[in-house]
């Protein structure tokens, strides 16, 4: 089945809701520049709020030192640090007591072998502009799922998901503006239909009704 995450999430309200809709996990950005940005207090309020069984994921850029950044996610409760900026293989290795996933943004150069450089991990594949809501050539991604658990990030809404899950069969898939009724904000009926599509894909890709 494919694991859907809600990113940008910097409300409890939208976190519980996401989660009652059957999201696997939700992402909170800790980007300065970002209009999803949500301070570590409020973040944690939103994790201790948490029902069971949500994986909560930060969302980091060039984080300037790797230990801290692990050691502020496990005080936070993360279960994985997402990182969006030019960390290095070496850097990723750095962190060993929480889940990498590291995103690299999708262009005209963007080759999938380059992911093996890192070993054996989690990647999540974006478009240039992350958060902007642009997709990528989703060919460009194809082969991927060799080199470890592929998210498909990037442009996503409940019009196309199917299309990204049928034809690249990603681990999972990660949306934020495609649900948002504005950045940082999530609409529940915008969640509601995303989340459904992707389960309805699934279910059609296994030969059910």
């Amino acid at each position: 089945m494919t694991r859907v995450k809600i990113c940008g999430i910097s409300e409890f309200e939208d976190a519980r809701d996401a989660a009652l809709l059957g999201a696997d996990a939700i992402g909170l950005n800790f980007y300065a520049n970002s209009p999803r940005y949500v301070d570590p207090s409020k973040a944690a309020t939103i994790i201790e709020k948490l029902p069971p069984f949500v994986t909560v994921v930060g969302v980091f850029v060039n984080h300037p030192d790797p230990q801290n950044l692990e050691d502020f996610a496990l005080s936070l409760g993360l279960h994985a640090v997402q990182l969006h900026g030019n960390e290095t293989p070496d850097y990723c290795s750095m962190i060993q007591r929480v889940k990498v996933i590291k995103a690299l943004r999708v262009n005209s150069t963007f080759r999938v072998d380059t992911l093996r450089t890192y070993g054996s991990r989690t990647f999540l594949l974006d478009g240039c502009s992350p958060g902007a809501g642009q997709a990528f050539e989703w060919d460009r991604a194809f082969g991927a799922n060799a080199f470890g658990s592929i998210i498909i990030a990037g442009g996503l809404n409940a019009e196309n998901v199917a299309q990204v899950v049928s034809t690249l069969h990603p681990f999972g898939v990660d949306v934020a503006s495609g649900v948002e009724s504005k950045p940082g904000r999530k609409d529940y009926e915008k969640m509601r239909r995303f989340i459904e599509t992707v389960r309805k894909t699934d279910v059609a890709l296994m030969g059910g009704s």
